[in-house]
C-alpha cells in the first residue's frame, strides 16, 4: 500500500463509529495491566482534558509513552505514528482504531500533515511528540517546527507532558514490561497568537516549547523520585 494510500485507509478507520469503542476497551486493559504493574505518579492531568483545537505533546523515551498519556487523558488521542508501525495488519487496524496516523519521517510527509490539521479542524485533540523519535536521558532533544506550525495554522494550544521513568520501564528493544516508577507531569497550554505567525515567532514558540517541555520532564523526575 502506498503512503497516501494508507494515511486515507488509517483515516476511515479512525473515523468510524468503533474507533472509541477501540480505545475504551484498549484503556480498560492497560488500567488493568500496565498501570498495576507501574507505580505512576502524575500532575497536573487536568491539562489533557483542554478543550480542542489542542496538541497534547509529550517527550518521547518509550513505546510506553503514548499509551499512558492516552490513558491518563481519559480520551482518545490521534497519534502521528512511524508508517512502519502498519505494516501488520491487525496491529494497523488496533492502532488506527486509536486514531493513529502514519507518518514518513525519511521524507517531508504532507499527507500526514494535512491528516494532522484535519484532525484538529474537525474538532478532536491531537498527540504529536515534538521530538519526533526515541530520545535518551532527562534532556530535551532538539526541536523542529513542526508541531508549533500546525498548531499556528490551526489555532491549537500545545500541552506540554514530561514523561520519567516509561525508558527504564520498556527500553529500546525490550519484550517486557519491568516494574518501576513513572513520573508523569503536565503542564499548562502554549497558547498560539492571533493572526499570522511569521517564521521568527514560530522558532521563538518552538523555543518556548522547549523550555516548557524540559521543565515538565524535570518535574516528572521529582514526582518519580518522590
Amino acid at each position: 500500500m502506498e503512503d497516501s494510500e494508507l494515511a486515507e485507509w488509517a483515516a476511515e478507520i479512525s473515523a468510524k463509529p468503533y474507533g472509541d469503542r477501540v480505545y475504551s476497551i484498549s484503556r480498560a486493559f492497560f488500567m488493568q495491566t500496565i498501570f498495576r504493574l507501574l507505580d505512576i505518579r502524575s500532575e497536573g492531568v487536568e491539562h489533557l482534558k483542554t478543550a480542542p483545537p489542542v496538541i497534547i505533546a509529550p517527550v518521547h523515551r518509550s513505546n510506553l509513552d503514548s499509551v499512558i498519556v492516552g490513558a491518563l487523558g481519559e480520551r482518545r488521542l490521534p497519534t502521528l505514528s512511524k508508517a512502519s508501525l502498519f505494516k501488520f495488519k491487525p496491529v494497523a487496524w488496533w492502532i488506527a482504531g486509536l486514531g493513529a496516523i502514519p507518518l514518513d519521517r525519511d521524507a517531508a510527509d504532507r499527507e500526514a500533515t494535512t491528516a494532522a490539521r484535519k484532525v484538529l479542524d474537525s474538532g478532536q485533540p491531537l498527540m504529536i511528540f515534538p521530538e519526533g523519535t526515541r530520545q535518551s536521558g532527562q534532556q530535551i532533544g532538539e526541536l523542529f517546527d513542526g508541531t508549533t506550525w500546525i498548531a499556528a495554522k490551526s489555532k491549537a494550544s500545545i500541552v506540554p507532558v514530561g514523561i520519567a521513568g516509561t525508558e527504564e520501564a520498556l527500553p529500546k528493544g525490550a519484550k517486557r514490561i519491568y516494574r518501576t516508577t513513572v513520573g508523569v507531569a503536565v503542564g499548562e497550554p502554549l497558547e498560539m497568537p492571533e493572526g499570522r505567525v511569521s517564521r521568527p515567532q514560530l522558532s521563538k514558540l518552538t523555543e518556548e516549547l522547549s523550555i516548557r517541555l524540559q521543565a515538565a520532564n524535570d518535574r516528572a523526575a521529582e514526582l518519580r523520585e518522590g
